[in-house]
């Protein structure tokens, strides 16, 4: 039942069983449906999420109410508004259920006594930010030098399958292109 969260956590720390045990005590399960806000711009992000089923996007809606994607988390991935959830204060971005999903997550208390209870768990998320660091300044880096095709091609080999999964619009969104140019790289990249 709880296998993927306890071999993402095995991807950087060795627990034992008990603390195994121990740490999915912290976590919470919940449901969502499809199109449902985990997090509306503008709410203090209380939770770090990981997605044991289903997929989620975080966004920003610029003034004339278009979306602009940041990122999507499928199955194993892990989601929060950093800024938002360790300073507690409100976020600019939304969270979002794209597909009916299954998330565990946890709060900022509980995760801070998940810290001293486990401490293996300091260096766990520590990894979990560097790795996000580094993918949003290679999505940074991508936007700025990177032609359109080239950014849809990196984007089906981080997420394989993902695009079956999710609306052209925003994977389009994600690329920063319309959705009308993804759908014309699609046809010449023959996917």
């Amino acid at each position: 039942m709880h296998e993927l969260i306890l071999n993402n956590f095995a991807m950087h720390i060795a627990l034992a069983p008990d603390e195994q045990e121990q740490a999915l005590t912290f976590f919470q399960l919940k449901k969502f449906r499809k199109r449902v806000s985990l997090l509306n711009a503008g709410e203090i992000d209380r939770h770090i999420y990981f997605v044991k089923h289903g997929c989620l996007r975080m966004f920003y809606t610029d003034k004339t109410g278009e979306d602009h994607i940041i990122g999507f988390y499928p199955e194993n991935w892990w989601t929060c508004d950093i800024v938002s959830f360790f300073n507690v204060q409100p976020s600019a971005n939304s969270i979002q259920a794209l597909e009916d999903s299954e998330v565990y997550y946890i709060s900022l208390p509980q995760l801070e006594k998940l810290f001293v209870i486990i401490p293996k768990f300091e260096r766990f998320f520590r990894i979990l930010n560097q790795n996000g660091f580094e993918l949003y300044q290679r999505r940074i880096t991508s936007q700025l030098y990177k032609t359109a095709e080239q950014r849809y091609l990196e984007f089906r080999k981080r997420h394989p399958g993902l695009e079956q999964r999710i609306a052209q619009k925003h994977i389009a969104s994600y690329l920063g292109i319309t959705p009308a140019f993804l759908s014309m790289i699609r046809k010449e990249s023959g996917t």
